[in-house]
């Protein structure tokens, strides 16, 4: 038993030059491509900030696509987010504590200050601990109060180990392909009632779980 708070704190240690490496070096190995890049751009170019959104299993690679000038990223507030955040701050990235339920919008104050300074927000609305490819209500409930539209985004890799995690957690193999795909828009009415907000929500997830697919099946049709 004298091991486990060992290995915690080993992972505290060193789990987020881990994490910083294994994507630079990935990064620097492998092909990408982009499919519908001017989506974000379109955002990027006019300085309107914006909600991205993918699945939590596919968070490893998303640092390398981001293109903008300012992005805070809602993390857990647990060992493991705390890994993550501290990676993605190497990255320049702001991490925001909390989660995508309803006992997380506490971390909605700070996104709205990030909105407000100007910073697009990421979530992995599946997140910190599923349901897996499942959208909880709070990416919703932060788009109608900011006004932000969400953006949803997935990646694939032509080879790649998918781990037995909750997530399905998936790590590209160095000197593979891989594919970032964004789909269109999804905008929140700052008037919309529960039934309205649902239908947000569904949506959302519908079009993650189609990029994801696309993503996933990509390389097989060249």
């Amino acid at each position: 038993m004298v091991f486990k708070p060992l290995k915690k704190k080993l992972v505290s240690w060193f789990g987020p030059s881990l994490a910083f490496w294994t994507i630079k070096f990935l990064g620097q190995t492998m092909r990408f491509e982009e499919v519908n890049p001017e989506i974000p751009r379109y955002f990027w170019e006019r300085g309107m900030p914006a909600i991205g959104a993918f699945w939590h299993g596919r968070l490893l690679m998303m640092p390398l696509i981001y293109k903008g000038k300012r992005l805070s990223f809602l993390v857990s507030p647990h060992r493991d987010g705390l890994v993550v955040g501290k990676s993605l701050a190497r990255f320049g990235f702001h991490a925001i504590l909390g989660s995508t339920y309803r006992k997380g919008f506490s971390a909605f104050k700070q996104m709205v200050k990030a909105h407000q300074n100007g910073s697009d927000i990421a979530i992995t609305p599946d997140g910190p601990r599923g349901p897996r490819y499942r959208v909880q209500i709070g990416v919703i409930e932060l788009a109608k109060l900011t006004g932000r539209p969400v953006v949803p985004l997935s990646f694939g890799a032509s080879k790649k180990k998918i781990f037995k995690t909750w997530d399905h957690f998936l790590l590209p193999y160095p000197f593979s392909k891989g594919v970032f795909i964004w789909g269109e828009p999804i905008v929140v009415d700052p008037d919309g009632d529960r039934t309205h907000m649902e239908e947000r929500r569904a949506l959302l997830e519908k079009r993650l779980n189609e990029l994801t697919e696309r993503a996933d099946h990509y390389f097989d049709l060249k």
